[in-house]
């Protein structure tokens, strides 16, 4: 799919949250019908298997174009929909699996984080140039007259 193609999707998808466990893609279809032509509908089903709930309490609903999408969120964001307030907002990208929380890549082998944090050229050769720098014969403990720890103080001739 084109990059142009997912956006133009996006901007006709909305999100739905809030959703009763009666919920299922036919009656969100319908709440949505009277806001333009519905391509698809989706509510996700719990990741875990063991859950009792029918889905994870959100939907997403597709139009065929922008417009339909923000009339629908217009109308339908913070009213009520089988008993609960339901939210309705613009669908965001869905995340890639190697980004966030969960993720089983390193932070430091993403693309963003290696453009963001990378060292140029020059600086890398600077502080390879300071590793091998030859390290001073003089030691600074050399000047240190007297076994005393503190301050030295002068005496006072007068």
């Amino acid at each position: 799919m084109s990059e142009a193609v997912r956006v133009s999707r996006l901007k006709s998808t909305v999100y739905v949250g809030g959703l009763d466990n009666a919920v299922n893609e036919k009656l969100l279809a319908d709440a949505f019908l009277p806001f333009g032509e519905i391509i698809d509908v989706t509510i996700p089903k719990p990741e875990l298997l063991s859950s009792q709930d029918s889905h994870r309490g959100f939907g997403y609903v597709e139009f065929e174009g922008a417009g339909d999408a923000k009339e629908a969120i217009d109308n339908m964001d913070q009213s009520e929909f089988f008993g609960r307030v339901i939210r309705v907002a613009p669908a965001k990208p869905q995340k890639d699996s190697n980004e966030g929380l969960g993720s089983k890549t390193a932070i430091w082998e993403t693309e963003g984080w290696i453009a963001q944090h990378a060292v140029s050229e020059e600086d890398r050769l600077s502080a390879q140039e300071a590793q091998h720098a030859p390290i001073p014969s003089e030691d600074p403990m050399q000047s240190v007259d007297s076994d005393v720890a503190g301050p030295r103080f002068q005496e006072s001739t007068g």
